[in-house]
């Protein structure tokens, strides 16, 4: 009954702070055409993982000129700043991505991304296809908003602009786990963290968010199948590793079909990779195969992952060939603290309109704000940033993805409310 009481208490407390201050209201509708500018420099000048050299650059300028405190290489490019508010209180930090993908744009944009690259041997676009660079923006405006408004904070923040989300490059360590191994979280020590991402089939002015596990645990797994190599007229004088690929692959999806029980959380395993042969008249001794395993549940996860142990070198055993399975765990399942989404979830409505603030289902995506959340009280959301009128959107990581501008004023405004009203709430 106490707890219900205080929690009762403290949504009033929220609501009453969540009527934004005029001049603070005033300092981020002046700031938008500036987090547009700066959103079209990022988008028009993307940079792959823990390669984020002018990305970084561009934030710690912005962030040394409002006065911060700056820490720069964090993470290898990881930006932090710290903001001191007018009176002692907790420390809120908020966090942004900054990394974009190896994919070639497609859209005709003024500010369309032209920088090409050679990733992992292969010759690609770089593109920000999952909108980092509205989040870098988005974070840069937040900062100059609050520091402005310094003397409303009961606190202090800590802005961390993220490296590498989309993960390192391999044989590097990098994002949210390497930030936190340096200490991000600490001197001063972080109550709690926010973050947001922006949406591409969610209309403008719009945010859903879910308590609990709200995005999907991310496995990365190598499957390397040996055979034995021949000429392809004579299959039966070897033992070709590809149709042992296919028969493992096949395998793998009845442990989501018939094995796990998807009325409780989804789960996913999909093969996005193959890499075999050489010609087409040769058998090849191996193959690799790369994928990923999406999971919302601990015990499903463990079950899924025991059985492709299980499962893919006996597939292999059973047509001749051996094969082995190694995992690479890329994100813990993003976990909204159950007490902290409820009290800052009034905020959210004050800023957006009760209407436009949804509670969806939980996604099989995957998000390395997740191990930020293993450490500290965190709270996620997701941002409207559907273009007017787009009827039929693209995905997240595709050459066509797109987001409108227009969706960036409601992130700077959210992120900011979210802070004061938590700071002065504490």
């Amino acid at each position: 009954m106490k707890k219900t009481l205080f929690i009762s208490a403290f949504l009033i407390t929220i609501a009453s702070f969540a009527q934004m201050d005029t001049s603070l209201l005033k300092d981020i509708e002046s700031i938008e055409q500036k987090v547009i500018d700066w959103r079209h420099y990022f988008h028009q000048n993307p940079e792959l993982s823990n390669r984020e050299f002018n990305t970084a650059k561009k934030i710690a300028d912005h962030l040394e000129s409002l006065g911060l405190e700056v820490q720069t290489g964090v993470a290898h490019t990881g930006v932090v700043a710290l903001l001191k508010g007018d009176t002692p209180g907790k420390v809120v930090a908020l966090r942004a991505d900054i990394d974009a993908l190896p994919v070639t744009e497609r859209n005709d944009l003024p500010f369309k991304s032209t920088v090409t690259t050679t990733f992992l041997g292969t010759e690609t676009g770089v593109m920000h296809a999952c909108g980092h660079d509205t989040h870098t923006a988005i974070l840069m405006g937040v900062a100059e908003v609050l520091t402005k408004n310094k003397h409303l904070l009961k606190g202090s923040v800590k802005f961390i602009f993220q490296p590498a989300e989309e993960g390192p490059p391999p044989g590097e360590e990098g994002g949210a786990k390497l930030m936190i191994k340096e200490g991000v979280l600490k001197n001063p020590a972080v109550d709690v963290i926010f973050g947001l991402h922006i949406n591409s089939s969610t209309p403008v002015g719009t945010i859903r968010y879910k308590p609990g596990g709200t995005m999907a645990a991310v496995e990365r797994f190598v499957i390397d199948v040996k055979g034995k190599g021949t000429h392809g007229s004579a299959p039966w004088t070897g033992v070709d590793p590809i149709l042992i690929s296919a028969k493992i692959i096949d395998g793998l999806q009845t442990i989501i079909s018939r094995e796990s029980p998807l009325v409780k959380e989804p789960a996913v395993i999909t093969v996005g990779k193959i890499t075999a042969g050489t010609r087409f008249n040769i058998i090849p001794e191996s193959a690799e195969m790369i994928g990923t395993v999406r999971t919302l549940d601990p015990e499903m996860r463990d079950m899924i992952i025991k059985r492709m142990n299980e499962m893919v070198p006996a597939i292999a055993k059973a047509f001749g060939g051996d094969a082995t399975i190694s995992f690479q765990n890329n994100t813990a399942i993003t976990f909204n603290d159950l007490e902290l989404t409820a009290q800052m979830i009034p905020t959210l409505q004050a800023i957006a309109g009760e209407e436009n603030v949804e509670l969806v289902k939980a996604s099989t995506g995957g998000e390395d704000f997740s191990f930020f959340q293993q450490e500290v009280p965190g709270l996620y959301y997701f941002l409207g940033g559907m273009t007017p009128g787009n009827t039929t959107p693209y995905p997240h990581h595709t050459p066509d993805f797109l987001i409108d501008d227009d969706g960036m004023l409601l992130g700077v405004k959210s992120l900011s409310q979210l802070t004061l009203d938590y700071l002065n709430a504490n």
